[in-house]
């Protein structure tokens, strides 16, 4: 793929390439553990980058240099407490679905091995070095086999023993279980699965995952009074100002009013309700951190956050010379880059409890995607 990231963290639709795979067999109701096997030295970085993506309390294990190494190590991980059945799917599939997992698991309780699977509908070719035609097999009983590959926990364990015993190539586990002289079912898949070799595939599941994708937006409000002898603080900055505003935590009304658009956005109450002035624990609160909270509810709900339009009401102070130092540090609270985030400042032109100075007040509009 030319990035300097390992294919399965590459960013798809805002997310990990992997992460939507781990995303489709945590909501497959027959699943009940999944293990991720990160590329060599990539144990750490790999649980930063998905718990950025909403995935924070995974089993990651370190893989090995061989997919067949990898695998072993993913068995291994579960020999604590060995399942009747697993399930091996490649991170590089994003767009797997649970009804094809769950067909697949299925047919594996019955048979003990089933793979996913696609007819071949392509006439094909067997070519010279010089890509000369030397042959056209017959596509009649032809499948191209996928993920995920489903067996019983005891049977894929002993055909990887054996295989590492005998010196087995193969490029699937359900060749090493061929080999062992098991029948493997193909059950074919529901929808499209596709595994993620070129930037062009990148693109088309990009295309593929944007068109299927449910959006929502979001609208939040928030005012505070001004009073003497408290801070300023306004979208994570404290500003220098004789007067700062009236509330609660500290008051920050553009964090409030985001943190109100991403929750309205979702239906999940507003900032009152999980964040009530009546709780002595957010008595002064930083508002960035009630805001990353909101953010990681989001993310365990299955939104992620497209962009967000902030715009701030104030006669006074000036606050464009703020509003890049605001923007980093909402950014920082919501987990997204900073190109999500745009904060804009008006007056109210003399006019009203805000052109008075007696308050300042914000407006938040967001965009969620599933």
């Amino acid at each position: 793929m030319g990035g300097a990231l390992p294919k399965c963290f590459l960013p798809l639709a805002g997310r990990p390439l992997v992460a939507h795979a781990l995303a489709a067999f945590a909501r497959t109701p027959e699943v009940e553990t999944v293990i991720l096997v990160a590329p060599p030295g990539w144990t750490e970085p790999a649980r930063e980058l998905l718990a950025a993506a909403g995935l924070a309390d995974l089993q990651i294990v370190g893989g090995g240099e061989s997919r067949m190494d990898s695998v072993e190590r993913g068995l291994q991980a579960l020999e604590a407490d060995a399942p009747e059945l697993v399930a091996i799917h490649d991170g590089a599939r994003p767009l797997i679905s649970p009804e094809t997992i769950s067909a697949t698991l299925a047919a594996a309780a019955q048979t003990g091995a089933a793979l996913a699977a696609t007819p071949l509908t392509d006439t094909l070719k067997r070519a010279n070095a010089d890509l000369l035609v030397t042959a056209t097999p017959p596509r009649e009983n032809l499948w191209r086999a996928q993920t995920p590959q489903c067996f019983r926990y005891d049977l894929v364990c002993a055909a990887h023993q054996r295989a590492r015993e005998e010196h087995w190539p193969a490029t699937d586990d359900g060749m090493l279980v061929e080999k062992l002289g098991h029948p493997v079912q193909l059950v074919p898949t529901r929808g499209y699965n596709p595994k993620m070799t070129t930037p062009e595939d990148m693109q088309r599941a990009e295309h593929l995952l944007s068109a299927a994708a449910e959006t929502r937006v979001g609208h939040g409000y928030d005012l505070h009074r001004l009073v003497t002898g408290r801070p300023l603080v306004l979208g994570g900055v404290t500003i220098p100002h004789e007067q700062g505003l009236l509330g609660h935590s500290d008051a920050d009304a553009a964090c409030h009013a985001l943190a109100d658009a991403l929750l309205g956005a979702v239906a999940l109450g507003d900032i009152g309700a999980h964040f009530p002035d009546t709780d002595p624990t957010y008595a002064g609160a930083d508002s960035t951190l009630l805001l990353a909270h909101v953010a990681e509810l989001l993310r365990q709900n299955g939104w992620r956050l497209v962009n967000c339009d902030l715009t701030i009401q104030a006669q006074a102070p000036r606050l464009r010379p703020h509003v890049e130092q605001m923007r980093t540090r909402l950014a920082a609270a919501l987990g997204v880059e900073v190109t999500r985030v745009s904060v804009k400042a008006t007056t109210m032109e003399g006019l009203g409890p805000i052109g008075e100075e007696q308050a300042i007040a914000a407006h938040a509009v967001v965009l969620l995607q599933a």
